[in-house]
Parts: structure tokens; C-alpha cells; sequence
């Protein structure tokens, strides 16, 4: 016996409905083709990754404002060597922090927080340089320590590059003036015979004379 129920109705053409296929494909509106994404880190390699909290000093406000929480990264040049520090958010992978680490960068310990640390540099993360005071903190003491020992190598390396870099443009230097000086004492040496000739014949014109009438022949008579 049929059901008159229109709900038990419903039912049964819903399910009829479902288990049809109907073998349409349905072609994309759009294509959207894969887009290679440059970080500006491809020649670098990675020395240091942690995870952290930064802090800038606000100098007009008189108080620290938070940068951004992420991963701090030392990232040195595979070809020029030189080590820069980045920082980026987490989520959205905006730059908190982006500068060298040079020889001069001392990094210390933050009064009353051995888990955190102050610096200052030179940072490009807004697209200038300002002279910043950083400050950021670790979720450990070890951590921190990890950082600041870090930080100490790399700028004590920079340090030992320049000192041989200037060595090396010294010795450069000092090699050319004597190559230099070379050849100021050739050139003095071959004008000595020269002018030596010259007074030799000037204090000497009898000589001279004496050679003119040998050579010119005699008046016929």
C-alpha cells in the first residue's frame, strides 16, 4: 500500500534525487596559476631561530611599545658573509626587526629579566633606517643566553673582517708605492749618463774644437 504521507513522500524522491548523477563537469570561472614568492632570504642561511617577543622603545611616549611576537633569525650572505637579524610576526609574517649585525652591536641582559635583552641598531624593518632600542624577550633563560652568545660571535667575526679587510687594502697599498718607487729610480738612472754627457762636453770645448779641424779637410793651395 502507498504512503499518503507527504513528508514519507518528500522522503523518498530526496533520496531518489541524491543517488542521480547526472555526469556534468563543471569547468573553473577562473585559473589561477602558481606564483613564485620572493622573501629576499634565498641567498642566506639561517645561523639562528628562535622564538620571541619584540619590544621597541617609544622615545616620545617614554615607554616600551610591543613590535610584534614571532621568530628571530640570524641570516648570513652565502657570498658576502655579512649577518643580518629578522624578526617576523608570526601570523601575519609582517618584518618586526630588520637589520646587520656589525661589530660594533653589543648586545645585554635586561634589568630585572634574565629572560629578556636590549640592543641598539640601525633597522630598516619600516623601509628606512631609524636608530632603534629593541628589547625583546625569550620564554627561557637559556634561550636568551643562546641569543646573546650568538650575537657576540657574529659581531666579534664582522670585527675580525674588517681588521683583515684594512690589512689587506694596507698591504695593497704599500705594494704599489714600492712598485712606484721602482720606477722612479729607473727613470733617475737613465737620465744620469745623459746629463753626466752633457757637462762632460760643456767643460770641455777644446776638445771639441780640436776634433771639428781634424775632421774638416785642408784648403787646397
Amino acid at each position: 500500500m502507498a504512503s499518503t504521507d507527504p513528508e514519507h513522500r518528500d522522503g523518498e524522491e530526496t533520496a531518489t534525487g541524491e543517488d542521480e548523477d547526472t555526469g556534468a563537469q563543471i569547468a573553473p570561472i577562473v585559473k589561477l596559476e602558481e606564483v613564485a614568492v620572493s622573501t629576499g632570504e634565498e641567498d642566506e642561511d639561517a645561523i639562528l631561530d628562535l622564538k620571541a617577543k619584540l619590544y621597541r622603545f617609544d622615545k616620545e611616549g617614554n615607554q616600551w611599545k610591543e613590535r610584534g611576537a614571532g621568530s628571530v633569525r640570524l641570516l648570513k650572505h652565502k657570498e658576502t658573509g655579512k649577518v643580518r637579524l629578522v624578526m617576523r610576526q608570526s601570523k601575519t609574517l609582517k618584518i618586526c626587526a630588520n637589520h646587520l649585525v656589525l661589530p660594533t652591536m653589543s648586545v645585554q641582559e635586561h634589568a630585572g629579566n634574565d629572560k629578556s635583552c636590549v640592543w641598539h641598531a640601525a633597522d630598516f624593518a619600516d623601509g628606512e633606517l631609524k636608530d632603534e632600542l629593541f628589547c625583546i624577550r625569550f620564554g627561557s633563560v637559556d634561550n636568551c643566553r643562546t641569543f646573546m652568545e650568538r650575537i657576540q660571535e657574529v659581531a666579534e667575526s664582522q670585527q675580525k673582517k674588517e681588521e683583515n679587510k684594512d690589512a689587506f687594502a694596507a698591504s695593497g697599498l704599500l705594494e704599489k708605492l714600492s712598485v712606484e718607487d721602482k720606477k722612479t729610480e729607473g727613470k733617475t738612472s737613465e737620465q744620469v749618463p745623459v746629463a753626466a754627457k752633457e757637462k762632460e762636453s760643456e767643460s770641455e770645448p777644446g776638445k771639441v774644437d780640436e776634433q771639428e779641424k781634424v775632421e774638416k779637410p785642408a784648403p787646397s793651395v
